[in-house]
């Protein structure tokens, strides 16, 4: 119960998106979307690959690296 006004507020909000169209800045979204560098470009950089030991092409652990030392 008591998930009517809840509802009906979300329907009025997907509503409003829906038909709303704000002013969109197409030539922002083009160059956005066109690729090329960014100063984003930092935060795309795996900060933890420089503690990862380079394997190579095969990335599965070998078998003396899990197995148990006698």
């Amino acid at each position: 119960m008591g998930r009517g006004r809840a509802k009906a507020k979300q329907t009025k909000v997907a509503r409003r998106l829906k038909y709303h169209s704000p002013n969109t800045d197409l030539d922002a979204l083009e160059r956005e979307l066109s690729g090329g560098g960014s100063a984003d470009d930092e935060y795309d950089r795996d900060p933890y690959a420089d503690y990862v030991p380079d394997k190579g092409v095969d990335d599965e652990p070998r078998e003396e690296d899990w197995l148990k030392k006698r």
